[in-house]
């Protein structure tokens, strides 16, 4: 095949922009009259045959950059900084009401916040920024009279992430996660959901330390508890609510007063005096208008029809992308899921999704869901590391924060809910049924305190369905063998059903 880049992967080769990495490229064969499309990890290479060969000017790869590649307002941002400014306002002259030249038009001033000395359109139908067959957006989106453009973008010029509709996205909108919880909780009583909700909270709680290797005491995990107890009333994404949060879950030593004022990073020794950096955070003089973006988001898609996972996703992550504090950044980013979730309905009212459990038992997946970014930056950013760990970051990274593509993030947490539904949830109201069964088939054997019952079942299932010949002894040495016989077996008799 003679290949020629086009559109996005042209402009790359053109103007020389290194590291920016974008899900999809493309390529015409110039000597072919075939449509491929080859998919590796992280990205399609689309090639098209020669029909939809192009003149080679700027204007014209950015076109089809949008019409083909999607759009990456990183890349974007990078390309309309080299770009002649006076071959654009010849094409939105020459071309003032195509819908691409428009969305172009207003993409270059929404990036690189600056006005073009052109007028205002006046005639011409609004027109989607976003196209919604292709991305999740906003449904209530402003209309912007100057290029007679709806901004439907989830963000803002200070934070937009984006998220496209891939096939794995759609399948999942289909199944109804939501709608499958609540039924779910249809099978069982008020009195064993209640009990199984009590054991949930704790789990999530203790599961959220524990994904960050911290052993909380027992004050802070009830302080935790009582957090996730109130993430359906309040809305806890706002500048004042972080804050509290934050000193809610930390050691009074590490709270915050206001966003963190030092560089930090994710990184772990690997030998004396060598660290390995996995995640370098923005610089702390651009949290404010970073944080302020992700905010403002976050008010715009709770005011819009957005869909629950989309909106818990790009805040969460984006939050903790952003590391605006020096500690407890993970457990506020778990925590908003919830907080999005619950406020936006998608959890059933007074229930809560073990999330944190499902991502403990599956690192890898978690790990993945954070990687699907922080590999990305990495290699962006310039920085220095002095002897007592102090990183000092060289160069403008901001615009890199500001942009991020979330649909593998989507997807991934749709995946840790489905996991949640299917498996802890399930598992933990199925245990509590089986639970009382077997106590009351064990009071029926020897009708001893309930404590003991208990600790009976508990010592039992321990160990494979048999009572151990230590823990006996030491507790249960007031039973015959018969009795003792015979209440293993119901147990095992229960759990079999």
């Amino acid at each position: 095949m003679n290949l020629q880049s086009i559109g996005y992967k042209a402009l790359i080769e053109k103007l020389n922009i290194e590291g920016i990495v974008h899900w999809h490229y493309s390529s015409i064969d110039i000597d072919g009259h075939t449509h491929k499309i080859k998919k590796k990890t992280g990205y399609t290479h689309e090639i098209y045959p020669k029909k939809y060969a192009i003149e080679e000017t700027i204007i014209n790869h950015l076109e089809f950059a949008l019409k083909y590649d999607g759009v990456n307002l990183t890349l974007l941002t990078l390309i309309f900084q080299k770009i002649d400014e006076q071959e654009l306002l010849l094409a939105i002259t020459n071309k003032p009401t195509g819908k691409y030249i428009r969305r172009l038009w207003y993409l270059y001033e929404f990036l690189m916040n600056k006005k073009l000395p052109i007028a205002d359109l006046t005639q011409g139908n609004y027109v989607d920024l976003l196209e919604k067959e292709k991305y999740y957006t906003l449904e209530n989106a402003p209309s912007i009279k100057r290029q007679r453009i709806r901004d439907n973008q989830l963000g803002n010029s200070r934070f937009c992430p984006t998220v496209r509709k891939t096939k794995l996205l759609q399948e999942y909108e289909a199944k109804k996660l939501a709608k499958k919880s609540e039924n779910l909780l249809t099978h069982y009583s008020p009195s064993v959901i209640k009990r199984a909700l009590g054991y949930l909270y704790t789990k999530e709680t203790k599961s959220s330390f524990e994904i960050e290797k911290v052993k909380p005491s027992s004050s802070r995990i009830e302080k935790f508890i009582s957090l996730l107890k109130e993430a359906h009333k309040d809305d806890f994404c706002t500048k004042e609510k972080l804050i509290e949060l934050q000193n809610r879950i930390v050691d009074v030593r590490f709270q915050d007063k206001d966003y963190r004022v030092t560089q930090n990073y994710i990184g772990e020794s690997i030998a004396y005096g060598e660290e390995k950096i996995h995640y370098v955070s923005p610089k702390p003089k651009d949290l404010p208008a970073l944080m302020e973006g992700l905010i403002t988001a976050h008010q715009s898609m709770s005011n819009s029809t957005t869909l629950s996972v989309i909106h818990a996703t790009v805040i969460a992550y984006g939050f903790v992308y952003l590391h605006p504090f020096e500690d407890g950044n993970g457990r506020i980013h778990r925590f908003l899921v919830h907080n999005i979730l619950a406020r936006g309905a998608f959890t059933p009212n007074g229930m809560i999704f073990p999330l944190s459990a499902v991502m403990l038992k599956n690192p890898y997946d978690y790990d993945a869901s954070l990687e699907c970014f922080s590999a990305q930056i990495l290699p962006l950013v310039d920085y220095t590391l002095d002897d007592t760990g102090t990183m000092k970051v060289e160069n403008d990274t901001a615009l890199f924060y500001r942009n991020i593509d979330m649909t593998e993030q989507v997807e991934r947490l749709y995946a840790f809910i489905e996991k949640t539904i299917d498996e802890e949830l399930s598992k933990e109201l199925e245990f509590i049924v089986q639970y009382d069964l077997s106590k009351k088939s064990l009071q029926d054997i020897v009708d001893m305190p309930d404590r003991q019952i208990d600790l009976f079942i508990r010592f039992t299932l321990q160990n494979e369905g048999r009572l151990s010949e230590n823990k006996r002894k030491k507790y249960f040495d007031f039973l015959t063998e018969k009795e003792i016989g015979l209440m293993e077996d119901s147990i095992l008799k229960e759990r079999s059903v």
